[in-house]
């Protein structure tokens, strides 16, 4: 059975892969690019931007998330007192240091957590969340959060926040280039040019597909963990009932950072083929696994 030393090197090992694969992925457009329209300047722009925002990925992700999010930050534990007892509560239990806190003025309950490793941890809550679940449920929601912090799946899902928002807008501009800007692109070898527009195709898709692997499975063992710093099996499922079943919208919602948060912040009804491409598995599947530990 897997420990949470496992998962903590795996996610490690994730950071370095996911990190890896946008360097060379913009590395490669840049290349064919640079290429198609016979200026080197581009392969250097390339280069620079996938070093440069790789580092951003892994030192400032979660400032990133805080600010696209609109979160504020409790800077006194009076001014929520009962959160930040139970967040201190829970640290302690854990055997990590006290998260900061933050709350998202919205009105739909949902919460999340962000940052590299322990020692910069954020965990942050809609106002929502704290005026619907009792404190048993605040308890196992919180709880959940601090699992994803211990086991260093804040560091994954904060680096996908940053890497997929800039693979989106890189393709998207490496399109417009491609479709809209004069170049002698028709006396270039057309293999270059297939793979150029495979590329920019491909590859918002491949950052959604790691984007969703990622964050399903994080859930459920963030779950379990949940359970075993409460052992209150029964206040998790409540509140997972109650905030998937809340169809308050979230105002400040950005498709990069949906994984993160503990259910998914989009409301509606979802057809059966739109399950595939879910950030977060189905409620009802974390209940029915809950329920059988």
């Amino acid at each position: 059975m897997a420990t949470v030393y496992d998962q903590i090197s795996s996610n490690n090992r994730k950071a370095f892969f996911l990190i890896f694969f946008f360097l060379i992925f913009v590395i490669f457009i840049g290349w064919v690019f640079s290429y198609v329209y016979d200026n080197v300047f581009i392969l250097y722009f390339a280069v620079i931007l996938s070093s440069v925002m790789s580092f951003i990925s892994y030192y400032e992700s979660d400032k990133i998330v805080l600010t696209m999010s609109s979160a504020v930050e409790v800077k006194k534990k009076e001014d929520s007192l009962e959160l930040y007892r139970i967040v201190e509560n829970l640290a302690i239990t854990a055997g990590i240091p006290t998260p900061k806190i933050y709350i998202l003025e919205e009105g739909q309950p949902n919460a999340f957590a962000t940052g590299r490793d322990e020692k910069h941890a954020v965990i942050a809550v809609t106002r929502g969340l704290l005026e619907t679940l009792n404190k048993r449920e605040l308890s196992a929601v919180i709880a959940h959060e601090m699992a994803h912090i211990k086991g260093k799946d804040v560091l994954i899902g904060s680096i996908v926040v940053v890497l997929v928002g800039i693979i989106a807008i890189l393709s998207d501009t490496f399109m417009r280039m491609f479709f809209f800007s004069g170049s002698d692109s028709d006396n270039k070898n057309p293999i270059f040019i297939a793979l150029g527009i495979v590329g920019i195709i491909l590859a918002p898709i491949a950052a959604t597909l790691i984007q969703l692997a990622v964050s399903r499975k994080q859930e459920f063992k963030a779950d379990a963990s949940s359970i075993l710093l409460t052992r209150d099996k029964e206040a998790l499922i409540s509140a997972l009932i109650k905030i998937s079943s809340n169809r308050t919208p979230l105002k400040k919602i950005n498709n990069a950072t949906a994984h993160l948060y503990i259910s998914s912040p989009f409301k509606g009804k979802v057809e059966w083929y739109s399950k595939i491409f879910m950030t977060h598995p189905p409620v009802e599947d974390r209940v029915k696994a809950l329920e059988n530990l």
